[in-house]
């Protein structure tokens, strides 16, 4: 007997938006690692970003803006069995959700973390978000760095940047976060710079300041401290670290919860026929 699914959406995004560059890895990534879509959820926010889900034919959630991440936490712990991907904007992630961003790398749950950076609010016509440079009001102000916020969080265990313009990269980079978080490692968290062409067309300039750590000779994505320093140095000459930034281990946040006597919600029985004598009693009770 063959189940009917719903079909996926056409994505609804500028042609030359970043996020199809996105969308294409993040499928490439699924597929090459035979994680099927009916153990699959994506979780997305507010903005731009925030149709990815319907997209790719998997389960779907679009989340309140800026709340992506604590839904994607309770997903996670409700099903083991799914493998988890929330996916959002800088703006949803960085502004009106960096208090739950920074919690969540502080409690490292086994998910995995897309944020489409382009610099602007894109869906309300491109107002500057938390990480444009020297916004015209305030040129002096410096950009929010979520890589080195994520490497100052010492539960922190995957940290990388990809670049829509550098598709292979980005391809390998989805695999390795998905297999970090499948394999109950924790939190897998990518920024992918991702341009928007009608607001904020950064493709040329991205192009030529990303760089991939992986070209620092002797770089080791295990060591925090020298992973920062690297990304300091980089930075101070006008690049975009990219690449696997850091990946250690770190006890991660199912872990403390879901102890041997705790079952997650998936796994129980929701057969309330035995329940129906005690809540006969109840009902009585309650008459009286």
């Amino acid at each position: 007997m063959m189940t009917e699914t719903y079909s996926p959406g056409q994505p609804i995004w500028c042609a030359g938006c970043g996020h199809f560059g996105v969308q294409g890895a993040l499928s490439y990534a699924l597929k090459a690692l035979n994680i099927p879509s009916h153990k699959t959820i994506i979780l997305a926010g507010i903005g731009c970003s925030g149709t990815i889900q319907n997209n790719l034919g998997t389960y779907g959630y679009h989340a309140m803006h800026g709340r992506v991440l604590p839904t994607a936490i309770g997903t996670a712990l409700a099903n083991p069995d799914l493998t988890v991907v929330a996916a959002g904007g800088d703006g949803d992630g960085y502004a009106i959700g960096a208090g739950h961003f920074v919690h969540t790398l502080k409690r490292n749950p086994s998910l995995v973390y897309i944020v489409m950076n382009n610099g602007i609010y894109g869906l309300t016509k491109g107002q500057d978000s938390p990480t444009k440079q020297g916004p015209e009001w305030a040129p002096e102000e410096e950009a929010l760095d979520a890589i080195a916020l994520g490497l100052s969080i010492q539960s922190s265990t995957f940290l990388a940047r990809g670049f829509t313009g550098a598709p292979e990269q980005l391809d390998q980079l989805i695999i390795k976060a998905l297999e970090h978080a499948h394999s109950g490692r924790g939190f897998a968290f990518i920024e992918v710079m991702s341009p928007c062409v009608t607001y904020n067309d950064t493709y040329p300039n991205w192009d030529a300041m990303v760089y991939d750590v992986a070209n620092i000779a002797g770089y080791d994505a295990g060591d925090r401290a020298a992973a920062f320093a690297a990304c300091l140095r980089l930075k101070e000459k006008n690049h975009i670290p990219t690449g696997i930034i850091y990946q250690g281990e770190h006890p991660t946040f199912e872990s403390a919860l879901l102890k041997n006597s705790t079952r997650p919600l998936a796994r129980v029985d929701a057969d309330t026929s035995g329940y129906r004598r005690q809540m006969d009693d109840i009902l009585s009770a309650c008459r009286v």
